[in-house]
């Protein structure tokens, strides 16, 4: 008798690598959803930081609104001075709170635009002065990283003391 010899793979052999190939590829494919999913993350943080830093910024450049306390508490305001636009023949001068709603309302626009649901705040912690708080800030910005509408928004917050 003569031995068998088998040429070539069996059917069984080649669906059992596509099986383990197709296992490989889903496997990547999550591998790459999720990174993109944290670098989204990341970069919404990173934006989140540097917008905070960019008020801190402007509430240092308008020290007579920080002394005035026009800073405490802002929001977005409906009531937009036209400050801050210089042109190339005339300089349009502001009074420091109205200097105070313009970086406030400027500021918050970048964040809506740079972020998804974008906001921020601006309040002091405290303003007695035996407080261990005294004089300091705290900048909070919020947005909905999370394509769940249920979910609590992200938030990044930094206090300091101009």
């Amino acid at each position: 008798m003569t031995p068998l010899r088998q040429q070539g793979l069996s059917l069984i052999e080649v669906m059992i690598a596509l099986a383990v190939f197709s296992f490989g590829l889903l496997a990547l494919a999550a591998l790459m959803t999720s990174g993109l999913k944290y670098n989204t993350s990341a970069l919404h943080r990173s934006y989140a930081t540097s917008q905070a830093y960019d008020m801190a910024d402007r509430m240092r450049a308008n020290r007579q609104g920080l002394v005035d306390g026009v800073y405490n508490s802002l929001s977005d305001s409906s009531t937009v001075p036209d400050c801050g636009v210089f042109g190339s023949d005339s300089v349009i001068k502001c009074d420091p709170g109205e200097m105070a709603q313009y970086d406030v309302s400027d500021w918050n626009n970048a964040n809506a635009r740079l972020l998804p649901e974008g906001e921020g705040n601006v309040s002091l912690k405290s303003d007695d002065p035996e407080s261990a708080d005294f004089g300091i800030y705290t900048i909070t910005i919020s947005w909905n990283d999370d394509r769940d509408p249920d979910t609590e928004p992200d938030s990044f917050i930094v206090e300091f003391q101009p």
